[in-house]
């Protein structure tokens, strides 16, 4: 069972959830067996009956049975979900502090049945697949009126033995919107009302004119290294369009971003040596539609050692590359 509790100094919720199993070397054992031997793997085509039934698939075939193989890509409900989709919220006070149970959804997105595909060798439609069953999930989740944000969120390379190795990633509905979400909320809107424009928009329009950071563009996006890059190598890739909402995206935008998406993960997995990669949509709170001040994107942070690592706790991020140099490396 898990449960949100908000911080009263803070006011960010956290959630306490019980289920996470850290420090069992026997779990760990396991992990490690699953990850070298695909036999092992619920992930593989051909083990679809050791995960739960699928929520959504792609497949050539228009007549294959669901939880079967023959599939390009799945979406599971997680095995062990951090929320559980069956809870009511149960808003409660305790004391002076405030909790909920943790509602919500927890879902993998199986992009490939293949276990070991590696980002350099992924087919263009690997990655326009992965984009198109987010925006398929967050259409669907948007009818439970418990939801008021979703994150997605990608790691790619040297995982803990806890995690599952074979590629996925994880669609997350939340009950609350997360504090750092509607710090940034604010913030935009804080510069649309004194300039009367939307930050972002002016961010892609300075990023083309100066081309410092600028990493790459297409019709439809631009990809840079911003400005203030909290971590090295931190990239950014923007719709050209003003747009508030991922799933507003159309097919043509989304074979766009699947190309300028491949291009920038093989630059940072040559550059920066295979090391571990976190990708997390920043798109607009559910319930908080079409908003003019607002702009989604993707980050891209490689996890990369940072000295001095005074960030946790204070707030305080120290980047020892400069985002111009890192724009410049990437580019080269």
């Amino acid at each position: 069972m898990s449960e949100f509790r908000r911080n009263p100094v803070f006011g960010n919720w956290i959630l306490i959830d019980s289920q996470r199993n850290f420090g069992n070397e026997k779990l760990s054992a396991v992990c490690e067996r699953v990850h070298s031997d695909a036999k092992f793997c619920p992930f593989c085509a051909g083990n679809e009956s050791m995960t739960k039934s699928e929520i959504l698939a792609f497949s050539d075939n228009p007549h294959r049975y669901p939880n079967t193989s023959g599939w390009k890509l799945r979406v599971i409900p997680n095995n062990k979900p951090i929320l559980q989709v069956e809870s009511a919220i149960k808003r409660q006070a305790y004391g002076i502090y405030d909790k909920m149970e943790g509602a919500g959804a927890h879902e993998i997105i199986i992009e490939t049945p293949e276990h070991n595909l590696q980002f350099k060798d992924a087919p263009l439609q690997y990655f326009e697949n992965i984009y198109k069953a987010v925006v398929g999930r967050i259409k669907d989740l948007r009818n439970d009126s418990r939801f008021e944000h979703i994150f997605f969120i990608k790691k790619y390379g040297s995982l803990p033995a806890t995690i599952m190795q074979h590629p996925h990633s994880q669609i997350i509905a939340l009950p609350i919107t997360p504090k750092q979400v509607n710090e940034e909320l604010d913030g935009a809107l804080r510069y649309f009302k004194y300039k009367e424009r939307c930050v972002f928009c002016d961010i892609i329009l300075q990023g083309i004119d100066n081309g410092a950071r600028l990493l790459a563009e297409n019709e439809y996006f631009i990809a840079l290294c911003p400005y203030a890059s909290r971590y090295p190598f931190e990239v950014w890739i923007m719709p050209k369009e003003h747009k508030s909402d991922f799933d507003l995206i159309s097919d043509a935008e989304i074979s766009a971003l699947a190309k300028i998406v491949k291009t920038l993960y093989s630059k940072l997995v040559l550059l920066l040596d295979d090391c571990p990669i976190t990708t997390v949509l920043h798109s607009a709170p559910l319930k908080r539609r079409n908003l003019s001040y607002y702009h989604w994107y993707i980050e891209i942070i490689p996890e990369i050692a940072v000295f001095g690592n005074i960030d946790k706790g204070t707030g305080l991020f120290i980047n020892p590359v400069f985002p111009e140099e890192a724009a410049r490396k990437l580019r080269g």
